[in-house]
């Protein structure tokens, strides 16, 4: 069976960073990824390329460490099909910008550039992303630092390689896992809908339904840090996409008529939340590969502390080996690389008109349901019984809500496995 192919659109940021390598973990026969399109979102766009640059640094030390230690390498994706890695959004569409580095630090990663610069590769990289060189001329990379083995580099915008991505494969066989604002989404849409529509589903991890928020009482981070361009992406789902498109945006308005809808399923904080990794696990995996002398291990185990520690202050009661760190962007990764387990089930309501506010002062993000319980009409204008087309049969969003896993309860288990084995 052919390797599932995937693009990760992405603002690592802590839980992004550990998707990003239990992606990166499967086996060559089992996950392509083809693409790792970063946005602005948990901190600024620059910082979230350092982090993956990073990333890639960390793993090819881990792998040379295991080869010493006459343990198997794992991550022998990256040798089979190194991903595309481009540079997205560094703004929202619309709104006002709104970073996580609260949580996340500075830096995304808990300041461990600043606490430990021998982690951290020298900035030799960085021309290899310039935009303003020629982007069809490939340049050679450095050779003194293998990671470069582990990427390639583009200069082109992320909504442009997303693009590239789904004219260069098959209708239906690419997977875009979409974990932090939906911006570059946005994008590569309106750019060229028809070539967006290529996807075969689009994976978001965002929104709240029957939760509160995480930034407000009413929004999860990504659907507030780019509301409007979320509201975009999520209108593709509709028969009539302009019936949903938020008002008065720079962009285009989508075709009247497009050749399909898109299929978005969203992992909102309802699932995500259920998903978790504790201290105690994380700890208990984590110190016998730290007095071994794992490089990887050392990374994730500097920035995990951070994370822990910010936890234990922000929460009272998450304290010791009982506190629980949200998996919210590794479940989503794991949803696109295991979708056929028949564990994975959404809600008994999808797929479901879900709308993102845009406009709203105290609503911006809301993922808005209509649960009047009305019959639905045939109608394709607004009546005065309907403002908004909520209860169109022609009209409003399809969204599949995914609302259980096969994971529930192992999940941590399940990635420290994957990760560090």
């Amino acid at each position: 069976m052919a390797p599932k192919k995937i693009i990760i659109d992405t603002d690592p940021g802590i839980d992004d960073i550990l998707a990003i390598l239990l992606a990166l973990s499967a086996k060559p026969e089992e996950v392509e990824i083809l693409l790792i399109s970063l946005t602005f979102g948990n901190i600024e766009v620059k910082s979230c390329l350092r982090n993956v640059v990073s990333m890639f640094h960390i793993l090819e030390r881990e792998m040379q460490w295991r080869r010493e230690q006459g343990r198997p390498e794992g991550y022998d994706t990256l040798r089979a099909s190194p991903p595309v890695v481009a540079v997205g959004a560094a703004d929202p569409l619309e709104d006002q910008k709104m970073l996580a580095d609260y949580f996340h630090g500075t830096d995304g990663l808990g300041g461990i550039h600043a606490s430990h610069p021998h982690l951290t590769p020298k900035e030799t990289w960085e021309h290899l992303f310039d935009p303003s060189a020629d982007p069809n001329v490939v340049e050679p990379v450095p050779t003194g630092d293998p990671a470069h083995r582990s990427f390639i580099p583009s200069k082109r915008p992320a909504h442009e390689e997303i693009l590239r991505v789904l004219r260069e494969n098959d209708p239906d066989t690419v997977t875009l896992v979409a974990v932090g604002p939906l911006t570059n989404l946005a994008l590569a849409s309106s750019a060229d809908p028809e070539t967006f529509l290529r996807v075969k589903e689009v994976v978001v991890m965002g929104g709240a339904i029957n939760q509160p928020g995480n930034v407000t009482p009413a929004a999860e981070f990504n659907a507030y840090a780019d509301a409007v361009a979320a509201a975009r992406v999520y209108a593709l789902t509709s028969p009539s996409p302009r019936s949903t498109l938020p008002p008065g945006t720079s962009l285009p308005e989508y075709p009247s008529k497009l050749s399909k809808q898109l299929t978005l399923r969203i992992f909102p904080l309802d699932i995500t939340l259920r998903h978790n990794v504790t201290q105690g696990q994380f700890r208990k995996t984590i110190t016998p590969l730290l007095e071994a002398g794992s490089p990887l291990a050392e990374w994730v185990s500097a920035f995990m502390a951070h994370t822990f520690r910010t936890l234990e202050r922000l929460h009272p009661g998450q304290v010791g080996d009982v506190a629980e760190l949200s998996m919210h962007d590794p479940v989503c990764v794991w949803y696109a690389m295991t979708a056929e387990h028949d564990g994975w089930q959404p809600s008994a309501t999808s797929p479901e008109d879900i709308r993102i506010e845009t406009t709203g002062q105290w609503t911006r993000g809301l993922c808005v349901v209509d649960r009047r319980n009305r019959h639905r009409i045939e109608a394709e204008e607004e009546s005065s019984s309907d403002h908004g087309l909520w209860l169109s049969q022609s009209a409003g969003n399809r969204v599949w809500r995914m609302d259980s896993s096969p994971v529930e309860g192992t999940f941590g288990d399940v990635l420290l496995q994957k990760l560090f084995a």
